[in-house]
């Protein structure tokens, strides 16, 4: 089942641009046993990985604009190394105490990891109206944008392809293949990067080396598969699984124990 869904995990990837790997995190800690922290650092090398990969291939089909990504990628970089070398490590192991209930950092991990989820589910299951904007407007958004996404992406390990490939498409007006390329080209960069923050740590290599070789397999599908489907209709399915894996973290965080 695990082989699968990291498989699942590229498949996705290279549909819609982002999206597989928010399933990374939960499929680590549940299903093979990965502590939090450590699934959030497993999940960047996978997804980078995975990624470059699927950017190897989007390039070669012409759809990645290097000026636009490059412009996203820089400030996210910098918030998902700052994320891991400096935020998450200072982040104590008991944060709050109420009686006998203690939320320590990996339910705490957990709960933001499915709020993140609540997010992309939204952002996946909504049609957004473009607004006209500027052009410096745009930059300043898409530099804020990608802070902000590097800094989540350094929290929980997700790609946040639900997010860049909405803000490349809304604000860069890229066309959605363009932004699903450009935006696996952005992942893959700011995700190895945050990844070398965990350098020196220990690492099973042998799991991170076979769960990241089944999704490149699956990216290789998710791109060559990508010019049959309907991406917003896959888009809004996958949106819907994500909504409902975000409640079963919550239900399993809070009342299964």
């Amino acid at each position: 089942m695990s082989l699968l869904l990291a498989i699942l995990i590229g498949l996705i990837l290279g549909f819609i641009g982002g999206g597989g790997s928010i399933l990374a995190v939960p499929l680590l800690v549940y299903v093979l046993g990965v502590k939090p922290v450590e699934a959030t650092a497993y999940s960047l090398f996978i997804v980078g990985i995975a990624s470059l990969f699927g950017a190897h291939k989007h390039y070669k089909l012409g759809n990645i604009d290097f000026k636009i990504g490059m412009m996203f990628a820089i400030p996210s970089f910098i918030g998902v190394f700052a994320s891991r070398r400096w935020v998450l490590p200072n982040i104590q192991n008991e944060l709050f105490v109420f009686g006998d209930f203690v939320i320590t950092k990996d339910l705490f991990l957990m709960v933001f990891f499915a709020l993140i989820m609540l997010l992309a589910s939204f952002s996946m299951l909504r049609e957004r109206s473009i607004s006209k904007q500027t052009k410096d407007n745009q930059q300043i958004k898409i530099i804020i944008d990608g802070l902000f996404v590097g800094l989540i992406t350094g929290m929980v390990g997700a790609g946040g392809g639900f997010l860049i490939v909405p803000a490349l498409v809304l604000l860069s007006r890229l066309e959605m293949k363009k932004a699903i390329g450009t935006s696996l080209m952005i992942i893959s960069i700011k995700s190895l990067f945050g990844f070398l923050g965990e350098w020196g740590s220990e690492i099973d290599w042998q799991l991170l080396i076979s769960f990241t070789s089944l999704a490149v397999i699956g990216i290789f599908f998710g791109v060559y598969f990508s010019k049959f489907f309907d991406g917003k209709r896959l888009k809004k399915s996958f949106g819907v699984f994500v909504l409902l894996t975000a409640v079963v973290i919550m239900l399993k965080e809070f009342f299964i124990f």
